[in-house]
């Protein structure tokens, strides 16, 4: 009797993982292609624009500033003609480090695609999101304007030099089995123009944009990431992948100098060394806001705008991460200016 009725609930799950959806695979040799790839790629699971920069105001007072859209690619209604399916979800978040205030402001919404309420455009750079907007110019400049509990950004954010590709081609390896991996590019060093609640601001950006399906180890934690604009001209990015018992299970870096020449480095060249850490007096997490980064036989020295620029986004993403404005410094003196994200710290990160 009993088997008998397991039998159809069986089927059914059989029938159900069957037809269950394959995301689209990231794979090398697939050289990206611009404007196409500055938008969306819905057929991939997960895809981030992610934006971190300095502001100065007309003072002369620093602030960080950071601003990203996710698009998230739920797996189901993929043929449901309802305008209420759920088949992709977008979520922003926004954050602002003042260290007047001495804790980081942040904010965060989310929505299903559709309805004029949330988008992510394939072909060029045009998210919205209730009110939060990024889109890219014909000029190839971003405008990021948007309006959140405790501050506003308006900002207009122009290359000023060309795209750099991560990994080899854009194909980003993420863990030590290659389908751990993303599409990834950045464009350091926009020159920022605009407005905030604190005024008139100038200042420097970072633009990361990846896509990918199943970018992390079932045994990664988190990840410990960099975006340096150097002083000179130069570009740094540099990350780790954590496993859940500590250890490093991938790394990566990629250093492209004034003159455009490009150095990267493999897992064994590439070690985050932490130097002070940080209790959150909200989730009790431990973070190295300080820490010494090595990439070949260069060291750099990362001390954070402030301590507290935890951001909880468990209303949206479920996670609770460190996203902070750097400062870094080689042999003593000062090298340049960026963003630290240490994820993994409350919880072990689910994308």
């Amino acid at each position: 009797m009993l088997r008998r009725l397991l039998l159809p609930l069986l089927l059914l799950a059989a029938q159900w993982c069957a037809a269950a959806p394959a995301f689209a695979p990231v794979t090398p040799g697939q050289p990206l292609a611009f404007p196409r790839d500055y938008g969306a790629h819905p057929a991939f699971k997960t895809e981030w624009w992610y934006v971190t920069g300095w502001l100065k105001t007309t003072s002369g007072k620093p602030l960080g500033f950071q601003v990203t859209f996710f698009r998230s690619a739920t797996g189901l209604a993929r043929h449901n003609p309802s305008r209420f399916a759920a088949r992709q979800l977008v979520i922003g978040h926004a954050a602002l480090s003042d260290p007047a205030t001495g804790r980081l402001l942040h904010d965060q919404r989310s929505a299903r695609e559709g309805f004029g309420l949330a988008q992510a455009r394939v072909g060029d750079t045009d998210i919205r999101l209730d009110g939060w907007t990024m889109q890219r110019g014909a000029d190839g400049a971003y405008r990021v304007r948007l309006r959140a509990r405790e501050f506003n950004l308006d900002l207009r954010l122009t290359p000023t030099q060309p795209v750099l590709v991560q990994g080899e081609g854009g194909f980003s390896r993420k863990g030590p089995n290659p389908a751990q991996a993303s599409y990834y590019y950045s464009e350091p060093h926009l020159a920022v123009s605009g407005s905030t609640s604190r005024g008139a601001v100038s200042g420097t950006a970072w633009l990361d944009h990846e896509w990918s399906s199943e970018a992390l180890d079932p045994d990664a934690a988190g990840w410990d990431w960099v975006g340096l604009n150097l002083d000179d001209g130069s570009a740094l990015m540099a990350f780790q992948i954590r496993s859940k018992q500590g250890g490093k299970l991938w790394a990566h870096a990629t250093l492209r100098d004034a003159a455009g020449r490009v150095s990267r480095f493999a897992p064994g060249e590439v070690v985050f060394t932490p130097r002070a850490h940080w209790r959150s007096p909200r989730t009790n997490a431990e973070y190295p806001v300080a820490t010494e980064l090595r990439t070949g036989s260069a060291t750099w020295q990362i001390k954070p705008l402030q301590d507290d620029q935890e951001l909880d986004s468990r209303r949206s993403t479920g996670a609770v991460y460190w996203e902070g404005a750097v400062t870094v410094e080689r042999e003593g003196r000062r090298a340049g200016q960026g963003y630290l994200e240490m994820t993994g710290y409350v919880d072990p990160i689910q994308l």
